[in-house]
């Protein structure tokens, strides 16, 4: 079976205040989801488990991300999340602290077998 990429979807999320760096990931994920209403399970004939859900993550600091929270985001499928450093942190101009960006890219993909002429 060969993995067929379906669907990229983006998105990015912030953590204002808190500088906590999973909600700013969690966020992005659901910028990105929220985007798009898709049914390409559906429309395929596929169990909404068949999904591949590969989530890519841009963030300063990705060893502060809790990965299994971000798991927990998806209702179903098989999703798995790769952290790498991106995004941005901004420091607050009167010095009291650092907002965190993060971006995320979200591609639903099938084992579909590929159709021979």
């Amino acid at each position: 079976m060969a993995k067929t990429r379906l669907v990229h979807q983006f998105g990015m999320g912030t953590s204002i205040r808190s500088h906590n760096y999973t909600e700013a990931a969690a966020r992005a994920i659901r910028d990105a989801l929220w985007h798009n209403s898709l049914n390409i399970a559906d429309a395929l004939d596929f169990p909404k488990e068949a999904m591949l859900i590969d989530v890519e993550i841009g963030i300063q600091q990705p060893e502060a991300v809790e990965v299994a929270t971000l798991l927990g985001i998806f209702p179903y499928g098989q999703p798995s999340v790769r952290l790498i450093k991106g995004g941005l942190d901004v420091e607050k101009p009167d010095g009291s602290g650092t907002s965190v960006i993060a971006n995320a890219a979200v591609i639903v993909s099938f084992d579909m077998e590929p159709e021979h002429a």
